[in-house]
Protein backbone atom coordinates (compact mmCIF):
# COMPACT_ATOMS: atom_id res chain seq x y z
CA UNK A 1 0.00 0.00 0.00
CA UNK A 2 2.77 2.66 0.74
CA UNK A 3 4.83 1.97 -2.12
CA UNK A 4 1.81 2.41 -4.42
CA UNK A 5 0.32 5.75 -2.48
CA UNK A 6 3.60 6.87 -2.84
CA UNK A 7 4.73 5.41 -6.45
CA UNK A 8 6.08 8.86 -8.47
CA UNK A 9 5.50 11.05 -5.44
CA UNK A 10 6.84 14.49 -4.76
CA UNK A 11 6.57 14.62 -1.26
CA UNK A 12 8.13 17.79 0.85
CA UNK A 13 8.03 18.09 4.31
CA UNK A 14 9.15 21.60 5.70
CA UNK A 15 9.52 22.44 9.73
CA UNK A 16 11.47 22.22 12.62
CA UNK A 17 13.29 19.06 14.19
CA UNK A 18 9.52 17.37 14.64
CA UNK A 19 9.19 17.75 10.68
CA UNK A 20 12.66 15.81 10.43
CA UNK A 21 11.33 13.10 13.20
CA UNK A 22 8.89 12.79 10.85
CA UNK A 23 10.84 12.43 7.67
CA UNK A 24 12.84 9.77 9.76
CA UNK A 25 9.67 7.87 10.40
CA UNK A 26 8.50 7.66 6.88
CA UNK A 27 12.03 6.72 5.28
CA UNK A 28 12.44 3.94 7.83
CA UNK A 29 9.10 2.08 6.31
CA UNK A 30 10.63 2.75 2.74
CA UNK A 31 13.78 2.02 3.14
CA UNK A 32 15.81 -1.15 4.73
CA UNK A 33 17.73 -1.18 7.97
CA UNK A 34 20.92 -0.52 6.09
CA UNK A 35 20.15 1.84 3.42
CA UNK A 36 18.76 4.49 6.63
CA UNK A 37 21.98 3.62 8.78
CA UNK A 38 23.92 5.07 5.68
CA UNK A 39 21.75 8.09 5.41
CA UNK A 40 21.31 9.25 9.20
CA UNK A 41 24.40 11.51 9.28
CA UNK A 42 23.34 14.08 6.37
CA UNK A 43 19.60 13.49 7.98
CA UNK A 44 19.89 15.01 10.98
CA UNK A 45 22.54 17.68 10.05
CA UNK A 46 21.80 20.30 12.45
CA UNK A 47 19.48 23.07 10.56
CA UNK A 48 19.68 21.67 6.93
CA UNK A 49 17.88 21.10 4.40
CA UNK A 50 17.92 16.92 3.36
CA UNK A 51 16.88 15.69 -0.30
CA UNK A 52 16.51 12.41 -1.23
CA UNK A 53 15.12 10.02 -4.35
CA UNK A 54 13.99 6.42 -3.49
CA UNK A 55 14.65 4.90 -6.92
CA UNK A 56 12.04 1.70 -6.24
CA UNK A 57 9.32 3.87 -6.44
CA UNK A 58 10.24 6.94 -8.16
CA UNK A 59 9.63 9.26 -4.90
CA UNK A 60 11.23 12.39 -4.48
CA UNK A 61 11.46 13.89 -0.66
CA UNK A 62 12.90 17.23 0.34
CA UNK A 63 13.29 18.21 3.91
CA UNK A 64 13.09 22.21 4.30
CA UNK A 65 14.63 23.26 7.35
CA UNK A 66 12.12 26.33 8.43
CA UNK A 67 11.67 26.55 11.89
CA UNK A 68 9.22 29.57 11.39
CA UNK A 69 6.07 30.32 9.78
CA UNK A 70 7.39 33.01 8.33
CA UNK A 71 9.98 30.43 6.48
CA UNK A 72 7.31 28.36 5.67
CA UNK A 73 5.23 31.05 3.77
CA UNK A 74 8.35 32.27 1.52
CA UNK A 75 8.52 28.25 0.43
CA UNK A 76 4.93 28.80 -0.67
CA UNK A 77 5.62 31.61 -2.58
CA UNK A 78 8.74 30.02 -4.18
CA UNK A 79 6.54 27.01 -5.35
CA UNK A 80 4.06 29.41 -6.66
CA UNK A 81 6.52 31.15 -8.88
CA UNK A 82 8.28 28.15 -9.99
CA UNK A 83 4.87 26.90 -10.96
CA UNK A 84 5.94 23.60 -9.38
CA UNK A 85 4.20 21.67 -6.56
CA UNK A 86 4.59 18.90 -4.32
CA UNK A 87 2.63 15.69 -4.30
CA UNK A 88 2.52 15.56 -0.70
CA UNK A 89 3.01 18.66 1.57
CA UNK A 90 3.69 18.96 5.50
CA UNK A 91 4.20 21.86 6.98
CA UNK A 92 4.48 22.77 10.70
CA UNK A 93 6.00 25.61 13.16
CA UNK A 94 5.32 27.00 16.53
CA UNK A 95 8.32 25.95 19.24
CA UNK A 96 10.77 28.03 17.57
CA UNK A 97 8.46 30.85 17.67
CA UNK A 98 7.46 30.18 21.38
CA UNK A 99 10.72 29.90 22.79
CA UNK A 100 12.19 33.08 20.99
CA UNK A 101 9.45 35.40 19.98
CA UNK A 102 6.82 34.00 22.64
CA UNK A 103 3.95 36.03 21.97
CA UNK A 104 1.15 34.22 20.08
CA UNK A 105 -0.44 37.10 18.63
CA UNK A 106 2.09 37.44 16.10
CA UNK A 107 1.73 33.51 15.71
CA UNK A 108 -1.60 33.68 14.95
CA UNK A 109 -1.17 36.68 12.05
CA UNK A 110 1.98 34.31 10.49
CA UNK A 111 -0.51 31.78 9.94
CA UNK A 112 -3.07 33.45 8.57
CA UNK A 113 -0.40 34.83 6.34
CA UNK A 114 0.75 31.24 5.82
CA UNK A 115 -2.95 30.22 5.44
CA UNK A 116 -3.18 32.77 2.10
CA UNK A 117 -0.28 31.56 0.43
CA UNK A 118 -1.50 28.13 1.01
CA UNK A 119 -4.67 28.52 -0.49
CA UNK A 120 -3.27 30.37 -3.47
CA UNK A 121 -1.26 27.12 -4.22
CA UNK A 122 -4.65 25.13 -4.82
CA UNK A 123 -5.68 24.10 -8.26
CA UNK A 124 -9.09 26.29 -7.60
CA UNK A 125 -7.92 29.40 -6.26
CA UNK A 126 -8.08 32.44 -8.42
CA UNK A 127 -5.29 33.39 -7.96
CA UNK A 128 -3.68 30.07 -9.16
CA UNK A 129 -6.17 30.51 -12.41
CA UNK A 130 -5.31 34.38 -13.31
CA UNK A 131 -1.58 33.74 -13.46
CA UNK A 132 -1.29 31.33 -16.16
CA UNK A 133 -2.65 27.89 -17.95
CA UNK A 134 -2.76 25.21 -15.67
CA UNK A 135 -0.94 23.09 -17.97
CA UNK A 136 2.88 22.55 -18.76
CA UNK A 137 5.14 22.69 -15.28
CA UNK A 138 2.08 23.88 -13.36
CA UNK A 139 0.31 20.69 -11.66
CA UNK A 140 -3.72 20.70 -12.36
CA UNK A 141 -3.96 17.80 -9.17
CA UNK A 142 -4.42 19.41 -5.77
CA UNK A 143 -2.05 18.71 -3.39
CA UNK A 144 -2.68 16.66 -0.47
CA UNK A 145 -1.79 18.91 2.20
CA UNK A 146 -1.06 18.05 6.44
CA UNK A 147 -0.32 20.27 9.65
CA UNK A 148 2.19 19.19 11.73
CA UNK A 149 0.86 19.99 15.06
CA UNK A 150 3.42 20.74 17.88
CA UNK A 151 4.39 17.73 20.65
CA UNK A 152 2.89 18.43 24.05
CA UNK A 153 5.82 19.69 26.43
CA UNK A 154 6.79 18.30 29.55
CA UNK A 155 7.82 21.54 31.22
CA UNK A 156 9.94 19.85 34.14
CA UNK A 157 12.16 17.80 31.45
CA UNK A 158 12.79 20.85 29.16
CA UNK A 159 16.64 21.24 29.29
CA UNK A 160 17.12 24.48 29.74
CA UNK A 161 15.51 27.43 31.85
CA UNK A 162 14.25 29.21 29.21
CA UNK A 163 12.85 26.32 28.03
CA UNK A 164 10.81 26.32 31.25
CA UNK A 165 10.08 29.74 30.98
CA UNK A 166 9.25 30.36 27.69
CA UNK A 167 7.57 27.47 27.30
CA UNK A 168 5.16 26.81 29.73
CA UNK A 169 1.40 25.30 29.30
CA UNK A 170 -0.04 28.76 29.52
CA UNK A 171 2.17 29.68 26.72
CA UNK A 172 1.73 26.41 24.60
CA UNK A 173 -2.32 26.53 25.07
CA UNK A 174 -2.39 30.40 23.74
CA UNK A 175 -0.46 28.96 20.38
CA UNK A 176 -2.72 26.45 20.31
CA UNK A 177 -5.44 28.66 20.34
CA UNK A 178 -3.70 30.73 17.58
CA UNK A 179 -3.42 27.77 15.08
CA UNK A 180 -7.33 27.31 15.61
CA UNK A 181 -8.11 31.04 15.09
CA UNK A 182 -5.98 31.44 12.19
CA UNK A 183 -8.23 28.70 10.63
CA UNK A 184 -5.68 26.95 8.33
CA UNK A 185 -6.64 23.84 9.76
CA UNK A 186 -9.17 21.71 7.44
CA UNK A 187 -11.46 21.00 10.85
CA UNK A 188 -11.70 24.96 10.52
CA UNK A 189 -12.40 25.30 7.34
CA UNK A 190 -8.91 25.63 6.35
CA UNK A 191 -6.56 23.76 3.45
CA UNK A 192 -4.81 21.35 6.02
CA UNK A 193 -5.38 18.12 7.37
CA UNK A 194 -3.92 17.94 11.05
CA UNK A 195 -1.12 15.38 12.15
CA UNK A 196 -2.26 15.71 15.80
CA UNK A 197 1.22 14.88 17.48
CA UNK A 198 -0.25 16.53 20.96
CA UNK A 199 -2.41 14.06 21.03
CA UNK A 200 0.03 11.27 20.17
CA UNK A 201 2.90 12.55 22.53
CA UNK A 202 0.10 12.99 24.87
CA UNK A 203 -0.88 9.31 25.00
CA UNK A 204 3.12 7.97 25.05
CA UNK A 205 4.02 10.52 27.83
CA UNK A 206 7.24 11.19 29.42
CA UNK A 207 8.33 7.53 29.56
CA UNK A 208 8.49 8.52 25.24
CA UNK A 209 10.99 11.28 25.50
CA UNK A 210 14.71 12.39 27.08
CA UNK A 211 14.30 15.76 26.58
CA UNK A 212 10.20 16.91 27.31
CA UNK A 213 10.05 17.85 23.70
CA UNK A 214 11.41 15.35 20.74
CA UNK A 215 9.79 11.55 21.32
CA UNK A 216 10.44 8.10 20.32
CA UNK A 217 9.91 6.75 16.93
CA UNK A 218 6.43 5.41 17.78
CA UNK A 219 4.92 8.92 17.91
CA UNK A 220 6.27 10.02 14.74
CA UNK A 221 5.59 6.39 12.95
CA UNK A 222 1.45 7.00 14.27
CA UNK A 223 1.16 10.29 12.51
CA UNK A 224 3.06 8.92 9.67
CA UNK A 225 0.63 5.73 9.34
CA UNK A 226 -2.44 8.81 9.77
CA UNK A 227 -1.10 11.05 7.27
CA UNK A 228 -0.91 7.57 4.82
CA UNK A 229 -4.37 6.49 5.69
CA UNK A 230 -5.78 10.06 4.48
CA UNK A 231 -3.90 9.78 1.21
CA UNK A 232 -5.61 6.08 0.62
CA UNK A 233 -9.21 7.44 2.02
CA UNK A 234 -8.73 10.57 -0.76
CA UNK A 235 -7.62 8.33 -3.63
CA UNK A 236 -10.08 6.45 -2.96
CA UNK A 237 -12.65 9.53 -2.99
CA UNK A 238 -11.34 10.44 -6.51
CA UNK A 239 -11.45 6.93 -7.96
CA UNK A 240 -15.35 6.44 -6.79
CA UNK A 241 -15.86 10.12 -8.21
CA UNK A 242 -14.97 9.11 -11.67
CA UNK A 243 -17.24 6.40 -11.69
CA UNK A 244 -21.12 6.63 -12.80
Amino acid sequence: MLNDLLNGSWVVVAGDSQARLLVQSLLSLLLDEKRMGMIMGDLFKRHSDYKIVVDEIGMKLDFVWAPYVVNLTNLMVGFKQNRTYPDVLVIGAGLWHMLHVNNASDFDIALENLRSSVVSLLPFSPELGTDGPVTGSVSVRSPHLFWLGMPTLINAMLNTEEKREKMNDKIWHAYYGALHNSRILRSYGGPLLLLDIQSLSWNCGPRCTNDGMHYDGTVYEAAVHILLNALLIESHQKLGSTEF
